[in-house]
C-alpha cells in the first residue's frame, strides 16, 4: 500500500492510543482527587502505570529473580514487558505507533515543517553525542535497578513513595516548578523543528525499545535493482536515516514508521518485511501491534496481575501526604 494510505493507518492507530491515555489520565485524575477532597469515587485505571517504566523495569527484575509476579504495580510490567516484545518484533513500534509522547512530538514537528517550511537537524558532530544522551540515562537506570536485589525491589515498592509513584508522577506534572516548566516549554518549542527532539535525544525508554528493535527480524528494506535513486525516502526518514544509501536499516533511530515506504514512487523498491520478499502490510501490522497489546492487558486481567493489590485505606492515607513524601 503506497502513499498517504498507509500513513494514515498509522495515525488512524496513533489517534487511537493517545486518546486511550487522555482517558486513562483523566480516570486516574479524578481517582486521586477523590481521596484529597471526596465527592464521586472513580476506578483506578490500571493503565496508568504504563506512564511508570522505572517500576515496570523493577518489577521485571522481581519475576527474573523470583519468578514471581509482585502484586504492586503488576501493571506496569505487563506493559514494559509488552512493549519491549513489539519493539523486538516489530522494530521500534512502541515508539512510532502507540507512544502518546512520541505522537505528540510528531505532531508538533509537522506542523512546524508545515509553517516554516522545513525542519532543522544539529550537525553530525552534534547530533551523534546528543543522541548519545539517552543510552547514557538508559545506562544509569539499568544499573541502579539491576543492582537491586529482589528484597530491596518489595521493600521500595512497598513503602508509601512506592504505592503512590503514580500519583507522584502526576504530581509533578500538576504541580510544576519553575524549572521543570522551563524545560518542559523549551522541549515544546524545539520539538517545532528538531523532530521528536525527545526522543531523538532524551528518551531512556526509547533507547531500550530501539536496542530491543536490534534483534528484530523486521527491517526497513531496499530493492537496488528497483530503487531510481530519488532519495525521497531518507528526506522523509524522521530520524534522519540514509534509507536511500542502504540495502537494510538496522539503526536502533529506526521507528518503524514506514513514511519511507510511503513516499516511494518506485513500486517494490522500499517495504517493511522479515526478508527479501516477505512484506509486511501496514493494515496486517497495525492489527498485529494492536492484537498483542489487547490479548496481553486481557490475559494479565484473567489472571490476576493487573490491578495493584493496595487497599482504599493507604489511599486514604498516602494520597493527601504525596506530595510530601521523599524518596526512600
Amino acid at each position: 500500500m503506497k502513499g498517504p494510505r498507509s500513513q494514515r493507518v498509522r495515525s488512524a492507530v496513533q489517534a487511537g492510543f493517545f486518546i486511550l491515555n487522555l482517558w486513562i489520565g483523566a480516570q486516574f485524575y479524578f481517582f486521586v482527587r477523590y481521596f484529597e477532597r471526596g465527592g464521586l469515587k472513580v476506578e483506578r485505571p490500571p493503565g496508568i502505570e504504563g506512564w511508570l517504566p522505572i517500576a515496570g523495569m523493577m518489577n521485571t527484575s522481581f519475576f527474573l529473580q523470583t519468578g514471581r509476579i509482585p502484586v504492586i504495580h503488576p501493571a506496569a510490567m505487563v506493559l514494559f514487558s509488552v512493549f519491549l516484545l513489539l519493539s523486538f518484533a516489530f522494530r521500534k513500534s512502541f515508539c512510532g505507533w502507540l507512544c502518546p509522547v512520541g505522537t505528540l512530538s510528531e505532531q508538533l514537528w509537522k506542523f512546524g515543517r508545515k509553517t516554516f517550511r522545513r525542519v532543522f537537524f544539529p550537525p553530525r558532530w552534534l547530533d551523534v553525542p546528543l543522541r548519545g544522551l539517552k543510552y547514557l540515562l538508559l545506562a544509569l537506570f539499568l544499573w541502579a535497578v539491576g543492582t537491586m536485589s529482589a528484597a530491596g525491589i518489595e521493600t521500595f515498592l512497598s513503602s508509601p513513595y512506592g504505592l503512590v509513584a503514580d500519583v507522584k508522577m502526576l504530581d509533578f506534572f500538576r504541580f510544576l516548578t519553575p524549572v521543570a516548566a522551563l524545560v518542559i516549554t523549551l522541549l515544546v518549542i524545539g520539538s517545532f523543528f528538531i523532530p521528536n527532539l525527545w526522543c531523538r535525544y532524551l528518551c531512556p525508554y526509547g533507547a531500550l525499545m530501539g536496542l530491543a528493535a536490534l534483534a528484530s527480524p523486521m527491517k526497513i528494506r531496499r530493492v537496488k535493482e528497483l530503487c531510481i535513486d530519488c532519495a525521497r525516502c531518507a528526506k522523509a526518514c524522521p530520524s534522519k536515516l540514509p534509507v536511500d544509501q542502504l540495502v537494510q536499516v538496522r539503526s536502533a533511530e529506526c521507528l518503524g514508521c514506514m513514511e519511507c515506504v510511503a513516499v516511494c514512487p518506485a513500486e517494490g523498491a522500499l517495504f517493511l518485511g522479515a526478508g527479501k520478499r516477505r512484506v509486511v502490510h501496514p493494515y496486517w501490522l497495525a492489527t498485529a501491534i494492536v492484537a498483542v497489546f489487547l490479548v496481553a492487558v486481557g490475559i494479565a486481567k484473567l489472571s490476576g496481575h493487573w490491578q495493584s493489590l493496595i487497599p482504599d485505606e493507604s489511599f486514604e492515607r498516602l494520597i493527601p501526604v504525596a506530595r510530601q513524601l521523599g524518596h526512600p
